[in-house]
């Protein structure tokens, strides 16, 4: 009986941790979506009254700031994946004995706040910087034009916050192919491209699945990459509801809207595993 009691045992403090600050919590968040302000009472004052439209009006007021955030986290993603893709690889595959020094370097950024990486890249991408004196000197952009508050700027701090969360996952995975099975696709006469399309992507497409997952899911609720280096018209959905919450005081709406990119964010991303072959994953 002991032995049977156990496991359960061993798993009691990680539910109790997971049921206080995420099943309570995701409650809470339930119950506040339906509820509506309280007649007469002062502002923040709400009474549950299960209303569900709530969903709807914070759906369609903010539709143009949901589309934003998955165009934009689309877009980093990708972004992150093509980077990410050939430094694993030469990390995995090419570094020899300075491979442990290499991953040390991709997650170095990590030893830095969020907050103040993404600042340095308003100052990167500022008219202080190099990046914008570089383009104008080579005539990619005019002299008028400016990188900061624009919706490139919010997408490169993205790509580079995020970048280490596409990075490990993909390393892991290529780390774990067996060379000999890249020599054995050479010694069949296959090219280095077809090599990659046939053996090394879909060996490493468990890396890429998690990758891309890990990137896409909090890049699309981000709102500090749009808040710091963005500008009123590149909202995204996280700053509504950042600003629905501590600024407007209009909890329904915040926790709606929450609730509404949280299920959306489910739904495509069980699609995308699915379409990927990866359902292990779920």
């Amino acid at each position: 009986m002991q032995k049977i009691r156990t496991p359960y045992l061993l798993l009691l403090p990680g539910f109790a941790f997971l049921f206080t600050f995420f099943i309570l919590p995701i409650v809470n968040l339930a119950q506040t979506s339906t509820q509506t302000p309280l007649s007469g009472g002062d502002t923040g004052q709400y009474e549950q009254t299960f209303r569900f439209g709530n969903y709807i009006d914070a759906f369609v007021e903010n539709k143009e700031q949901f589309g934003r955030s998955f165009v934009y986290a689309l877009i980093a993603t990708l972004l992150a994946l093509a980077i990410s893709y050939p430094l694993a690889y030469a990390i995995a595959f090419k570094s020899g004995k300075y491979k442990n020094f290499f991953l040390v370097l991709v997650v170095a950024p990590f030893f830095t706040s969020f907050i103040l990486r993404t600042v340095a890249w308003k100052q990167i991408l500022g008219e202080e910087g190099f990046v914008v004196p570089t383009l104008r000197t080579i005539g990619i952009i005019s002299d008028s034009t400016t990188l900061t508050s624009t919706a490139f700027a919010v997408v490169m701090g993205m790509t580079y916050n995020f970048l280490p969360f596409m990075t490990l996952p993909l390393y892991a995975s290529i780390d774990r192919i067996d060379p000999r099975t890249l020599e054995a696709s050479g010694d069949l006469y296959a090219n280095g491209f077809t090599t990659f399309r046939k053996v090394t992507l879909p060996l490493s497409m468990p890396g890429v699945v998690a990758g891309t997952l890990l990137t896409f899911i909090p890049a699309a609720g981000d709102y500090v990459n749009a808040a710091i280096l963005g500008s009123p018209n590149t909202k995204m959905i996280g700053n509504v509801i950042e600003s629905r919450y501590f600024k407007i005081v209009d909890y329904p709406t915040a926790a709606a809207l929450s609730f509404t990119l949280m299920a959306a964010i489910l739904i495509l991303v069980t699609l995308y595993i699915r379409k990927a072959g990866t359902e292990e994953l779920v």
